[in-house]
């Protein structure tokens, strides 16, 4: 038996050693937009009445369907505050980074050749299986830890340290319970596409289910593991149990996982695989074809993803400026225009947040062609009459035309869901010069996307990290009270904000002429490096 998990410890070493970097960019980004957030609470909200006045905005369903049910709400201390509008988003962002850190080192190692080497050496058959469920577990209970104490030594007065490590265990218990239904999907899949794609499947059904039962039956919420963390109730009554109840399913879940991993053969999946064609299609010759091929499971599930989002977002537009009358935060994020609805002057807030997460699958696009390099995939298509410019052009193609699909389909379901919720819809033509207009930002990331691609290809992450600096200096920019430079440094933050401002053609024109140059580069860089990179 013991032979099973031979060497599991060293081989969790080296997964240690494989994310030096990757691991500590979690932590640290998580903990500080979770201290920062709770830090601006306080300063936003001097006394009772004023936070009060924004319990009151938060009882309304829209609301309870996307930040989740709120405890407190009579007694709206910073604390619950805290609890009630960051707990969710940020379990969620948590689930992501253990479903992502699980793929890597499970079925994308496989994938890739790597756990057949380490087989080949003196190692358990469930040796990295169980490696991979101790990095990511201790990744998930030091973070627990890390926010746990940090928000108490913030010298909250609601924070108070049992409450402050409960707020910690939420986190720490979604990411676990997410890790260890990750892990299951990667005996069940034989892809590390299909593991991400059952996961976050998972976790969207499971903020849906909270979201039907926050609203209506409170019962439904429970067979969702976000309810679980949310019924905790941090910083109001403080129940340890759900933890309890979380932990005891990813054990559950671990061991199935344990019991996948020891009956299926190495490479394979429990999922039967569907046999493809005898022969490709026209269409899958070419290289833009054969780009849409592999990427078009993600880009229709981003394309629901996106007019999904613009409706909920268009759901809470009926009763927004209820929400927003004498409410501190909302001035300060929507500064007052004369001549201007403050639904119309929301919806630009509204257009830069939708275009922002657009931009993801777009860039994962321009990005996905680095990854078939490092799997040695690109030798065999330039072993053909292909050049390169052709192919990088024909994942440049599909970036941009998915961008354009994205953010219709976003602007859409706003119009859409809002004409049905508001007295005096906003027009479509309206909403759709909004959304459109923030084109030439995203053309800036496609573009720094392709230069990374083609110059410092090892360096492409860093685009990610480019994306999330312009959302929290666009979105909590006036928040957070950020100096003006910084939000110049985002391609986002020079956009128009319509319909409130006029277009200003020069900005948008030089947006154009940056992406236009970075492409340029990619390109030149492409051709002349080493194809390996």
């Amino acid at each position: 038996m013991s032979q099973l998990f031979k060497n599991a410890g060293k081989l969790t070493r080296f997964q240690l050693r494989q994310d030096r970097f990757r691991i500590p960019v979690w932590l640290i980004s998580l903990s500080a937009v979770t201290f920062v957030t709770a830090i601006s609470f306080v300063d936003l909200y001097q006394n009772d009445a004023e936070r009060q006045a924004i319990a009151e905005t938060m009882r309304n369903p829209a609301m309870t369907a996307m930040v989740g049910q709120g405890y407190g709400l009579d007694n709206y201390t910073a604390g619950a505050m805290m609890s009630h509008q960051m707990l969710l988003f940020t379990a969620i962002i948590v689930a992501i980074m253990s479903i992502l850190l699980v793929t890597r080192h499970t079925r994308a190692d496989e994938e890739d050749g790597r756990t057949e080497i380490i087989r080949s050496l003196p190692s358990g058959r469930l040796s990295n299986l169980t490696s991979t469920i101790l990095l990511v577990s201790f990744t998930n209970v030091l973070l627990a830890l890390i926010i746990g104490f940090g928000n108490y030594a913030l010298g909250i007065e609601s924070m108070d340290l049992e409450g402050s490590m409960l707020y910690g265990a939420a986190l720490g218990a979604t990411g676990i319970f997410f890790m260890a239904l990750t892990a299951v999907f990667a005996q069940v899949s034989e892809s590390s596409r299909g593991t991400i794609g059952l996961s976050f499947a998972v976790l969207g059904l499971a903020y849906l289910i909270r979201a039907i039962g926050d609203v209506g039956n409170e019962t439904l919420s429970w067979f969702s593991p976000l309810g679980w963390a949310l019924g905790a109730e941090v910083y109001v009554n403080n129940y340890w149990w759900p933890m309890l109840v979380m932990l005891g399913f990813s054990i559950l879940l671990c061991l199935l996982a344990f019991y996948l991993n020891a009956m299926r053969d190495l490479g394979s999946g429990l999922l039967p695989s569907r046999p493809g064609r005898t022969h490709a299609s026209l269409f899958l010759r070419s290289p833009f074809g054969l780009a849409l091929r592999i990427q078009r499971t993600a880009i229709i599930a981003w394309a629901a993803g996106m007019f999904v989002i613009g409706v909920s977002y268009g759901s809470i537009l009926g009763d927004l400026e209820s929400f927003m009358e004498e409410i501190e935060i909302m001035e300060q994020m929507v500064n007052p225009v004369e001549g201007y609805s403050l639904t119309e002057q929301f919806i630009t807030m509204l257009m830069a947040i939708m275009s922002m997460i657009s931009t993801i699958p777009v860039m994962m696009i321009i990005l996905k062609l680095k990854g078939e390099e490092n799997k040695n995939r690109t030798e065999h298509v330039y072993s053909h009459a292909v050049s390169r410019s052709r192919v990088l052009g024909s994942y440049l193609i599909l970036s941009v035309a998915v961008s354009f699909i994205m953010q219709f389909l976003a602007i859409f379901g706003l119009w859409a869901a809002g004409s049905a919720v508001m007295d005096e819809g906003i027009s479509f033509a309206v909403m759709f010069n909004a959304g459109m207009v923030y084109l030439p930002a995203i053309f800036v990331l496609i573009g720094a996307a392709v230069c990374f691609v083609g110059v410092i290809p090892k360096l492409s992450g860093l685009t990610w990290l480019y994306l999330i600096y312009s959302f929290m200096v666009v979105y909590l920019g006036d928040l957070l009270q950020f100096p003006e430079w910084m939000n110049n440094l985002s391609p986002f933050g020079h956009i128009p904000q319509i319909p409130v401002e006029e277009v200003d053609f020069i900005h948008v024109t030089i947006l154009i002429g940056i992406a236009i140059g970075l492409t340029v580069a990619g390109f030149i860089g492409y051709n002349r490096r080493d194809i390996t990179g």
